[in-house]
């Protein structure tokens, strides 16, 4: 099973640090990065909150391909940080991609931790 977790964790982890790029990228290139105001650093601190959970995810893949208990409870809460800044977000951006994976990668920890 850590094989198999590692390889997950990684790849939710690089998905939300890639969207979080993304987004940034697309927030400086619109008309919200052309003046610097409380609204550009809103939205860019919707990515940077993407890249750190992402960041904490690859960081825990490591610990779970070494069988570190540490790194179920470091998944595990960026996990609930994103399930929570979606939710946040939800009435402005349905995050369903984002969800779908954080509430799955929650049940496989879970389930990864009892075994």
């Amino acid at each position: 099973m850590p094989g198999i977790l590692f390889i997950i964790v990684l790849c939710i982890g690089r998905w939300a640090v890639l969207n979080g790029l993304l987004h940034d990228f697309f927030v400086l290139r619109s008309d919200h990065g052309k003046k610097y105001d409380r609204d550009l650093l809103r939205l860019l601190m919707d990515g940077h909150i993407l890249i750190t959970c992402g960041l904490f995810q690859m960081v825990a893949a490591i610990g779970l391909r070494n069988g570190d208990v540490w790194a179920y409870y470091t998944a595990g809460i960026a996990c609930i940080s994103l399930l929570a800044y979606c939710a946040m977000i939800f009435p402005f951006l349905k995050s369903i991609a984002t969800i779908t994976l954080n509430l799955g990668l929650i049940v496989i920890l879970v389930y990864g931790y009892f075994q």
